[in-house]
Order: structure tokens, then sequence, then C-alpha cells
């Protein structure tokens, strides 16, 4: 980390200028590095400090210290950091340029202010039908322009209050989409609501516009505000509830408020059904109502489809086991000759394993068998990726579990459901470790009862990114038939990956010695994370392409324990990105990333509406500054965002291991150093080590491999899901 010590200038100066670029932001931290020009200073000034948002154009107020950075020289550290509007030609010429008004890029900026100077905004605003005496601009464009201003007006209207309470433009934008003109009356009436129902605006900013508002720290409404928070939070980490000590703890470190107080914000929340009081064991835990009900209808609903007679007549295994076996030309091994029995026969089934056990033959086999006995087969998986493999590995055709389960934007839900449910005998879900409380409750709330159910998935595998352990609760709670394949098949065992999987996934240091040419495992020390990252771009951009032939963006990917640090995803992206797409044509800035023609992407929500979900990756096509928008290919479907909505990608050259869960890459190389201590985890290495098909290569300190295979301390997740399941009373 370079270390930067303060010069003998006076302390708390100030500076104000137009703002030239924005080197780097990040919308999570607010952190930005600008290039000012500022009065009596013949060079740009860098501007180190915070903003919610800031655009190329914007006059920045700052009030802070010069200090001399040893790698980036000379820069004003911003304490505090203003943004206004600009007033100047340039500087509205930037502004306009930076994609704010879709329908005008840096080439009309530049056209409008050179015709109309500083009245462009008067213009625009009061005399659109004017908009057409710029060449280029007709009567459709400056329709668009026109209305898009308008919709800025009532923006702008909601931006100055929000500016005058601390918050930026990209937050104002998202504010006024979800309360439209009600916005300054929601925030001004309950500014804890924009929490709860915003993407992208936390507690800690909610709080920060309260304060403003005048809403004491111990009002109810804070408190109450903040319990939901605490949970909100602890959803991220996986849970589904906390005990209620904890929570306890947790409201009064983030409040600083007295005991008292929490507990009684507790008692109103459950009082008013937003929490919910539910032991685990012997441990009193609250749950977030939504979350507290989808268990629970996880769990009534596997119990009615357990009870309900099975959809296809009685399958005589001792003729079908003969018959499959001839037509695929494979011997099932007595495992999966069983497991295929037991699956004929049953309602719903778990079948779960490691990699070369036999899974994939094994639901071919029994899919095959039920498709000969016209049984309606439906296949799905979390993933776009996880669904193309299913759909490859099995010839059928193989859906996401949203597109199975049809979003519907205007809702935020599905169209499938209990009214609606899916038209099968057989529903067969893959990768399912990944699958969390919320989408399995709506997967099988659109399952009918007659339908039988096959879950197939591998325990050992990281848990969801999302709340709660279903797979290892169905496993667990031993409510349904369960099938642990464990055999490693002759063919499969001669994989070095294969074996290192299983080696790790039993506690032991799979063999990093250099392996044999032509191996398909391997490990490349490096000491330093210096080196680390030298070794990680000469592997993708270079050894791996020349040797195995593999395009270095679209075959080879690079596994992440963590995001942080300089060998976490976020560097290690943009060292990728300057190595693998170093022109790539026109590019944008957004939210702390440079999007530009060829750059590997990944969507990070769920956008229905787009019908791009989490984890898809996707490579970036036309970039066009002068509409405002971006166009990303998914598996050759072209899709469209304005550069406002560019915080729903990130670059993908990297990415963490739990982003990579259900995808599957020829060639996959892991970064594992002891700097990454705090997330390396034996099934988070297992899971990185199992996602690459023909070539995995770890790199970095064998020590730090061994505090991967040696660690199973994993957060435990709290989530009722078990209990519900298990028989007796729930």
């Amino acid at each position: 980390m370079t270390q930067a010590s303060p010069s003998h200038q006076t302390q708390a100066e100030s500076l104000s200028g137009l703002t030239e670029r924005v080197t780097f932001h990040s919308p999570e931290s607010g952190f930005c590095v600008l290039r000012v020009k500022v009065r009596g200073h013949r060079d740009l000034v860098t501007v180190v400090g915070h903003a919610a948002t800031i655009s190329a154009g914007e006059w920045v107020t700052a009030s802070g210290d010069w200090v001399n950075d040893t790698t980036h020289g000379r820069q004003f550290r911003a304490r505090l950091l203003r943004t206004s509007p600009p007033s100047s030609a340039d500087g509205i010429r930037r502004y306009l340029g930076s994609g704010l008004i879709r329908g005008i890029g840096p080439v009309y900026a530049e056209k409008l202010v050179a015709l109309f100077g500083e009245e462009v905004f008067d213009i625009i605003e009061a005399a659109p039908q004017r908009l057409r005496e710029v060449g280029g601009i007709g009567p459709k464009r400056a329709a668009r322009i026109a209305a898009a201003w308008a919709d800025q007006k009532v923006i702008r209207g909601i931006m100055v209050f929000l500016h005058a309470h601390g918050v930026g433009t990209a937050r104002a934008v998202r504010i006024f989409k979800t309360y439209g003109t009600e916005a300054v009356e929601v925030m001004t009436g309950n500014p804890y609501r924009l929490a709860r129902d915003i993407r992208g605006i936390g507690f800690k900013t909610a709080d920060m516009i309260a304060a403003r508002l005048g809403i004491a720290p111990h009002a109810m409404i804070r408190v109450r505000a903040g319990i939901s928070f605490a949970l909100t939070e602890a959803m991220g980490q996986g849970h589904c509830g906390l005990p209620v000590e904890d929570l306890a703890t947790l409201a009064e470190k983030l409040l600083e408020v007295p005991r008292p107080l929490v507990d009684e914000a507790i008692a109103l929340e459950a009082a008013e059904g937003t929490v919910i009081a539910a032991p685990v064991g012997d441990t009193p835990c609250l749950f977030l109502a939504g979350l507290h009900h989808a268990e629970r209808g996880i769990a009534d609903r596997l119990r009615s489809l357990l009870f309900a007679p099975l959809p296809w007549p009685g399958i005589d295994a001792a003729k079908a086991l003969p018959w499959i076996e001839e037509r695929t030309g494979v011997t099932l091994a007595p495992s999966q000759a069983e497991a295929l029995r037991l699956a004929l026969r049953s309602k719903v089934l778990v079948i779960t394993g490691g990699p070369g056990v036999g899974k994939t033959t094994l639901v071919n086999s029994i899919l095959r068998i039920l498709g000969a006995k016209g049984v309606r087969l439906l296949l799905c998986a979390p993933t776009g990726r996880a669904a193309k493999r299913m759909a490859e590995a099995t010839g059928l055709e193989a859906r996401t579990i949203h597109r199975l389960l049809e979003p519907d934007p205007r809702t935020g839900g599905f169209k499938r459901g209990e009214d609606s449910p899916l038209a099968c005998d057989l529903l067969v879900a893959d990768e399912s470790s990944m699958i969390d409380v919320p989408l399995m409750h709506a997967l099988l709330r659109a399952v009918p009862d007659s339908s039988a159910l096959l879950i197939v998935g591998d325990i050992d595998q990281l848990p969801s990114v999302g709340p709660g352990q279903v797979l290892a609760d169905l496993i667990g709670s031993g409510a349904v038939p369960v099938v642990r394949l464990t055999e490693v098949f002759r063919q499969a065992a001669q994989s070095r990956i294969v074996a290192s999987a299983h080696r790790i996934n039993q506690g032991r240091m799979p063999d990093l010695a250099p392996g044999e040419t032509g191996s398909d495992f391997h490990f490349v020390p490096a000491d330093d994370p210096d080196e680390a990252v030298r070794r990680v771009l000469a592997l993708v951009t270079g050894r791996i392409p020349r040797r195995f032939g593999l395009d270095p963006v679209r075959d080879v990917q690079v596994l992440c324990p963590m995001n942080r640090g300089s060998v976490g995803a976020r560097a290690l992206n943009v060292a990728l990105q300057g190595a693998l797409n170093p022109t790539g044509g026109p590019r944008v800035e957004r939210f702390g990333h440079v999007f530009a023609p060829g750059d590997k992407v990944m969507q990070v929500e769920n956008d229905p509406e787009k019908e791009v979900f989490n984890g898809d990756i996707g490579f970036v096509g036309r970039v066009d500054p002068e509409e405002g928008e971006l166009v990303v290919r998914f598996d050759g479907r072209p899709v469209t965002y304005a550069l406002g909505e560019l915080d729903a990608l990130q670059p993908a050259y990297a990415v963490t291991v739990h982003k990579s869960q259900g995808s599957e890459y020829p060639a996959v190389v892991i970064p594992v150093m002891t700097q990454h201590y705090s997330l390396l985890q034996r099934n988070l290495l297992y899971t990185g080590v199992t996602r690459g098909k023909r070539l995995v290569v770890l790199v970095g300190q064998a020590k730090a491999v061994a505090m991967a295979v040696r660690s199973t301390a994993g957060q435990r997740r709290w989530s009722r899901l078990r209990e519900w399941l298990a028989p007796g009373p729930g």
C-alpha cells in the first residue's frame, strides 16, 4: 500500500475548479480520483476524495490537504467534496457530453454549445424546436432530447434536495424511478424507506439523510429501521435470520443507542410482523418475515410433493436397467444402478456427489427411461451457463430457473406459480447448491403436486450466494431420499483435476509437484503478490493460449477467493483488461469501471426486463457515447444498457469463486495467496478447482493452499429449513 505524507503546506486548504476527467470512482465507497482544472495551477490537479457520483464537467469545491503520494505524486486529498452543475461553456460541454442526456454525446454537446453557448440549458427546456438548428439533429432526436430533459427537470429538483443532504446523482435517479413525483415527500416522511426500497442505497446513506432532516439518533423510527437493516445485512452473509442476542448486539453497535431501545424496537417490529421470532435448536432467533415464510413454504411444498402419487405407472427396474445399458453402451456401477431403482419409485429425490462420480450418466439414464415412458420432462439450473451445460449433457432443452418461471417485470415476481403451474411430470434442478431460499420457494410454488422432483448438486461446493443452505438442509433433514455417489470412475480418476478436487474435499493437500506435459492440473509458485500478478498475466495472455490453443478472453477464466487486494478480482480485472483489450475502440467509464468493445463483462444483478441475471457473462459489442448506450451480447443475444445502468455490469476477466458457481470453463487460473486468508476455505478451493474442464492452474503459495485445505470453519448459516423439514412437529 502506498504511503502518503503531508507536505509542508497549510492544512485545511480549499480549492475549486472544473472536473476535466474522472480517473476512478467506486460506487460502493464513493472514493474517487479526479483531474481538475484549478485557477492558478498550470497543470491539472489530482483530487482524491469521496462523492456519491461525479461526472466530467461538474464544478467541484474541496477542502482538505495537499499530500505527496510516493507512487502518484502531489495530490489534493479532500476531506469534503461538493459538486454543482457547470455554468461555463467548457463545463456545460463536458457535462452534456458525459451521457447525462440520452441522444447527446461529446459530438452533439460540442455542436450545441458552439451554437447556443451558455444558454443551451434554457434552449433545451424552453425552445426545444431550436435544437433542429444543429446539424444532424432531426425531429426524432430533438424530441428525445427534450423528453429526456423534461425527465431531468423533475430529477434535478430531487437532486438539488439530495445534494443538500449529501446524496449524489445516480442515487437521485434511482429514487425518482422508484417514487416518481412523490420522491421528496417519501424521503421527508421516512428516509429509511430508501434503504429498504432502492438498490444501492444502504442504511448509512438513509441515516445520513435522516440526520440532516432532523430525525434524532434515539428516534424509534431510526432504531426500528436499524433492526431491519441488521437482518438484511445478515441476509447478505447467507443467513435467513439471527440469534436475538447477536442481532441486539449488532444493532447496539450500529446505532449507538441503549439496549432497552433496541429491545423495544425489536418488540415493535415483531408485533407488526416485519420480523418473526422462531428458535433454531435451543437458540431464540429473529427472521425477516419474507425469508421465514419462504423457508416454511419450501417445507410445505416438499411435503405436498412427497405425499402425492407418482405421475408415471410402476416401472420394472429389472427390465429398465438392461434396456438403458444396451442403448447407451454404458454399464452402470452397482451404486448407480441402486440409485436408478430408487429414482424410478421416488416422488422427490436428491442426487449429490463430486466430479467424476457419474452424476451425469445416472441422470441421463433416468431421463431416457422416463422419456421413453412419455413422462413430460422439464430441466433447469440457476445460471445460464449451468443450463447450457445441462442441455449439452442430456441432449434436452434446459433453461435457467428464472426463464422457466417467466419473470414478471410488473410485479418483480414470476408469472409461474400456484395459479399457473409448470406443465411437467418431472422437474430436474441441477447445480442445486447454488439455489437460495427465495428462488427455491418460487420454483417449488410452480411445481404441481402431481409432478416428481429430482434435485442434483454437489453438497461440498460453496453454498448459495443468497440466503440459506437449501441443498444442505434437504440432505441433513432426513425428510427426502438422498443418493450420495462417491465412487470415482477410472477414466475420471486419470484427471489430476478430479484427483486434486477429491483430495481437497477429503482435507488432503493436492499434489503440487510439477505435472507431466499434458497434465490438466498445475501449481505455479509465487512468493509475493506482485509476482503472483505477473504470473497470472503471463499464463492468461501467453502460456495457456499457446500451449492449449485456447482463446485468452473466452476460454480462460481467472477465479479469485475475494474481490479486494492486489491479487483480488478487482485489481486483476484492471490488469487483464489492459493486457487483453488495450485499444477496444470507443470506451466509457462509469461506476469505477471502463467498458470498451470486446470486453468480457458479468451481469451482477437480476434484470427480468432485460432477461439477464446475476452471473451471466457477455461481451461488449457496441459502445455509443452519442446515444448514451452500450450493447452487450449474452450467448449471441444483444442487450442494450443506458450508460447510467452500467452499475449492473462489471469486467469479468477475473471473477470471484462465488460468482463462478454453476459455470465451467476450458481453463481456470486461481491465485491462492495468504493475503486471502479470511476467505481461504476448503469448499471455496474445491469449488474453484471443479470449475476447470481441461486445465486448472493454482498460482501462489503452497502455505495458502494448505490453509484452505485445512479450514472447514466456514461461517454457520442461521436457517430454520432443516427443522421445518424434519419429521415431527416443526
